[in-house]
């Protein structure tokens, strides 16, 4: 009976983990799928209606063809890798700044930093005691689920 049970667990664990996985894939297919449907209605609406296989291939290729021909015609792993995650970056950047730049001039500040950290102690310190006390946190707020105040560990890769 106990191996039962335990083989029981270890199959539900590895089903979780499997559809874990299978559910990320999709979602990252899915977020593909959108990004080349909407290059590809802008390259319509930016023509007749219609669009040449040029225009298809410029719309659905102009930033890796731009980057193999930065590369001199060929592009490596590593040089694709670092463009990709250089794109991450900036990426996470520029939501970083929009969150928390309070003057709305593109740049972020040590002021600007202390503004939105004590906006966020305020929406936590419910009582207005001045503390955060645990049954103030969220509840079922685990490190890094403090995004929706735009604070916690883990916020946008910040620290």
């Amino acid at each position: 009976m106990r191996k039962s049970i335990t083989l029981a667990l270890a199959f539900a664990a590895l089903a979780g983990a499997v559809g874990t996985t299978a559910y990320a894939e999709n979602n990252a297919s899915a977020k593909m799928r959108e990004g080349m449907m909407m290059r590809l209605n802008k390259a319509m609406k930016d023509s007749d209606g219609t669009i040449t296989f040029d225009q298809f291939s410029d719309a659905m290729n102009a930033r890796l063809k731009k980057l193999v021909a930065d590369n001199g015609g060929k592009l490596t792993v590593a040089q694709l890798a670092d463009a990709l995650e250089k794109a991450r970056f900036e990426r996470m950047a520029r939501r970083i700044i929009a969150r928390y730049d309070t003057r709305g001039d593109g740049t972020l500040t040590a002021d600007d930093i202390t503004s939105r950290q004590k906006k966020v102690f305020a929406l936590l310190d419910k009582n207005n005691d001045g503390k955060i006390e645990q049954g103030e946190l969220p509840k079922g707020a685990r490190a890094g689920q403090l995004r929706q105040w735009g604070g916690g560990d883990g916020d946008d890769g910040v620290q």
